[in-house]
């Protein structure tokens, strides 16, 4: 599971969050700006230290105020891909894809790069891709070094519709192949009930509501658990 328990005031803003997640699949998480997204996904990353309660990963604590326990990110086994699609300018799609890879050349290695049809792009740099192709690119960066969570933060949301539709598939193909866990965070409702198995809507740095996403209908998700967990927050 991934077990959230938090409390975080950032100026005006707090954050006020008990969820539990599987870790498997793709939970999405949305809200308008200013809804608490961008502070989660930097709390889980380990960018904010939050200013009080708990996060773990499949049992391990990677921040616990009560036990003064604060994992630094590189050390939280968490992959990060931004907007942008961050790369290397001055290496290869190949050289970026091994960069703190621990599976160069393996199993693994070529069924990322097959699952985001990357194959005839490793010698390209990456001024010479497109924005969908430096996204996918970004994407299996991180899955290279084989996260136990990989956050994606609107990785989509700077590409055309066709690109994005193809992106989001490439994303669900690559999930299910590899099985690495992945949390997607957008402000287009519609794009991540399409991509996830469950969808987190915040509202004002609260959990507005929690339901399944693809092929369900509004209807509260028995796989989270909105109190439940590990931790609590009080």
């Amino acid at each position: 599971m991934i077990d959230i328990h938090l409390r975080h005031t950032q100026g005006d803003f707090k954050l006020s969050l008990d969820l539990s997640l599987p870790a498997q699949g793709i939970s999405g998480l949305i809200g308008r700006s200013g809804s608490g997204k961008s502070t989660l996904f930097s709390c889980l990353a380990g960018h904010v230290r939050p200013t009080r309660g708990c996060i773990s990963l499949r049992g391990r604590a990677l921040y616990d105020s009560a036990r003064r326990i604060h994992v630094p990110p590189a050390q939280r086994g968490i992959g990060v891909v931004f907007q942008d699609g961050l790369l290397f300018p001055h290496m290869s799609v190949s050289r970026n894809l091994a960069y703190g890879a621990r599976n160069v050349g393996t199993e693994f290695w070529h069924e990322v790069i097959d699952a985001l049809d990357l194959r005839g792009l490793l010698h390209a740099r990456p001024g010479r891709l497109s924005g969908g192709e430096r996204q996918r690119a970004a994407i299996a960066r991180a899955l290279m070094a084989e996260p136990d969570l990989l956050l994606l933060d609107e990785p989509v949301s700077a590409l055309d519709p066709g690109l994005k539709a193809r992106t989001l598939d490439l994303i669900a193909r690559v999930q299910e192949r590899t099985q690495v866990p992945m949390i997607y965070i957008s402000h287009a409702p519609e794009e991540v009930r399409r991509l996830c198995d469950r969808v987190v809507t915040l509202q004002d740095g609260r959990i507005a509501s929690v339901t399944e996403g693809k092929t369900g209908h509004g209807h509260p998700a028995p796989s989270v658990a909105t109190v439940a967990g590990v931790c609590r927050a009080s």
